[in-house]
């Protein structure tokens, strides 16, 4: 290639990867894999080092990237260098040499440095663009398992990463409507982490892990950083997973944390290598970008050729119209795959899938199946003109660089059943039994249209009574369950609306803010709405736009008719409001409600708060089994704070 060439493709290269960059630090959205990712940065850093040519906007030449949000800046004490890295076990011992050395899990989350002075939390600050990070130290005090205080009384400055873990990840992504979920952990953690409302962080169950101490005057480590993590650990902090490795063992002990992966709760995107002598790394010094002292390892992902039978496209409430590449089953780090989301028209385009093309699939982190080439690019197949669930036209929308694909009918069934079916969720108004399958049963006789007409079904009484499936006490039962839902709160009402970026955590807020009026939200402008902590434009932009529609104003109004708001300022003013200002944490197995929920509506119509996790703000502990040894137990007696049952909480609020 000639050097003008080369030129030109770097600043083609810096440019797409710039975009991919921004979209993921500051975004927290992903246009391309990781391993695609990778593959155009190493063809970046190969031609800036054939033409030796180095570009001041180049990512290999910056790290991270610049601060957008509200959240105070801090500039660093020493710059937060990026790590270089390798996918080869040879180069890690090679690197390692004489030395003895500490392997570690490379987690996949937020960076985060905690300060602490006489003893207690100081500041947390992410890492940023690694000169200047936000200051998220109101948000780190709700961490599942970081120290408010430590027993240690000299300053102290350690790194490690927040990560929320798989299997509270699907809890949270359990909650909502597919086109809603959350893309993985890592996003949702960076997100939870820089909220600007720390009940949000709270509820997300982030945990924190220890990798590096920075600074502890006074201790003795002994030339260790091992010994550095062990102190850590006596401190009280969860420390990342590390054995002390050589150059005759670390082939091994790579292999050992392979195995883990698939077993793991947590994302990681590889291995850390580095000294375990202080001494030896403190002489090491770093390059512009790396430090000298450590190195990354990525494992080569598991790739296998299979063949594209078609392109799935699903139909979202919002109407967006989702492709999803359906091929021949393959085995992939042990389990078996046959079909991968393809997320949007740019990366199908980009991918150019077509029908019997020769596919390579990989399972990013080992976890979630993609796409990582087309051998043979001979679409991209054409996007349907229809929608698949009801006929209607489509169209293409396109939000910055992302295309998009949506069905424009604002009747489409596909449409209608879901959100009918959100609507009537447990986070929602909570109609039990109102299954998408009796939903379009009922959509089909022409029973359901609107929201208003769910509280209008007893029109076709003797007709459902007759309806497969249907008799007198399936009817009742589902009557009764919708009467009941009448008298709801208007948060819950609020998130069954389905306005995009709305989730229940933001409903609750934004009623809140407007003081559980509902004629002041729908008149709320996005100034308005920007003033609510947590709300970015994104989210204002929505809210203003759902409720300035006619049509949704129309649905709204036809559906309140049938409906009474449980109003907390006034419900507190009420006998029931005995738990006004009381903090309560709810831990084990329920017998006199259905489930955790439930038990916090109780608490929270009574005003009442429920938070994950005991601290000294907590006033009861509801736990069945008070003898229990679990963590929330022992930080109950720890704290002298009552733990008391469900029979003892039930007495209460009626006394």
């Amino acid at each position: 290639m000639s050097e003008n060439l080369s030129i030109e493709r770097m600043k083609e290269l810096i440019s797409i990867l710039n975009e991919a960059a921004k979209a993921y630090y500051q975004e927290d959205r992903e246009i391309m894999s990781n391993q695609q990712y990778d593959a155009l940065y190493d063809e970046l850093d190969a031609l800036e080092k054939e033409t030796g040519i180095f570009f001041a906007n180049s990512p290999t030449q910056r790290v991270g990237y610049s601060v957008i949000s509200a959240l105070p800046r801090v500039i660093h004490g020493t710059k937060m260098l990026s790590l270089d890295k390798t996918k080869e076990v040879g180069k890690l011992r090679s690197w390692l040499g004489a030395q003895e050395g500490l392997l570690s899990w490379k987690l996949d989350g937020l960076t985060i440095i905690l300060t602490y002075r006489q003893g207690v939390l100081y500041q947390a600050v992410t890492r940023g663009n690694g000169e200047i990070g936000e200051d998220v130290t109101n948000n780190a005090k709700v961490f599942q398992n970081i120290p408010l205080r430590i027993p240690y009384e000299g300053e102290v400055i350690l790194r490690g990463e927040a990560v929320i873990k798989y299997s509270d990840f699907e809890k949270i992504n359990q909650n909502l409507n597919p086109e809603e979920q959350y893309k993985n952990p890592r996003n949702l953690c960076s997100g939870s982490v820089r909220q600007l409302n720390n009940e949000i962080a709270a509820k997300r169950n982030i945990n924190f892990f220890a990798f590096q101490l920075l600074q502890a005057q006074g201790i003795d480590h002994k030339d260790s950083k091992w010994n550095q993590l062990k102190w850590l650990e006596q401190q009280g902090f969860d420390i990342v997973e590390s054995v002390k490795v050589n150059e005759n063992t670390i082939e091994e002990q790579v292999y050992k944390f392979e195995e883990q992966i698939i077993k793991n709760d947590f994302a990681a995107d590889g291995l850390v290598l580095t000294y375990d002598s202080l001494s030896y790394s403190s002489t090491l010094g770093q390059t512009a970008k790396f430090p000298r002292d450590s190195i990354a390892f990525k494992w080569s992902d598991e790739t296998k050729t299979t063949t594209l039978i078609e392109i799935d496209w699903n139909t979202s409430r919002t109407g967006l119209i989702n492709p999803i590449a359906v091929f021949e089953p393959i085995e992939l780090e042990g389990t078996t795959v046959s079909k991968a989301s393809v997320h949007n028209l740019t990366i199908l385009e980009t991918l150019a899938l077509g029908t019997g093309d020769t596919i390579e699939v990989y399972k990013a982190n080992m976890i979630i199946p993609q796409i990582a080439h087309n051998l043979t690019s001979s679409g991209p197949i054409p996007y349907p003109k229809a929608c698949p669930a009801c006929g209607g036209e489509t169209e293409i929308r396109q939000d910055k660089e992302v295309k998009m694909l949506y069905c424009s009918n604002p009747y489409c069934n596909a449409k209608l059943v879901k959100s009918l079916s959100h609507f009537a969720s447990r986070n929602a108004m909570d109609i039990r039994g109102f299954s998408e399958a009796t939903i379009e049963k009922f959509i089909e006789r022409g029973y359901l249209k609107t929201f208003g007409d769910i509280y209008r079904l007893m029109e076709y009484e003797e007709e459902i009574k007759t309806m497969e499936g249907f008799g007198e006490k399936s009817y009742q039962n589902l009557i009764q369950a919708i009467e009941e839902s009448k008298q709801a709160q208007l948060s819950r009402f609020i998130y069954g609306l389905g306005i995009q970026n709305v989730g229940a955590s933001n409903a609750v807020l934004l009623c809140s803010h407007f003081d559980y009026q509902l004629d002041r939200i729908m008149e709320a402008t996005a100034e308005d709405l920007l003033q609510i902590p947590g709300f970015g434009d994104v989210i204002a932009k929505a809210v203003e736009h759902y409720f300035q529609i006619p049509e949704n104003q129309v649905l709204i109004q036809d559906v309140i008719r049938y409906l009474q708001f449980d109003n907390p300022l006034i419900t507190q003013d009420r006998e029931e409001a005995a738990l006004e200002g009381q903090v309560f944490v709810i831990t084990g197995n329920l017998t006199q409600f259905e489930n955790r929920q439930e038990l916090q509506r109780e608490i929270e119509k009574r005003g009442g708060k429920v938070t994950s996790s005991v601290s000294k703000n907590t006033n009861y502990l509801i736990n069945n089994d008070p003898n229990s040894s679990s963590s929330k137990n022992q930080k109950a007696k720890q704290l002298s704070i009552p733990i008391i049952s469900e029979e003892e909480f039930l007495s209460k609020i009626r006394s």
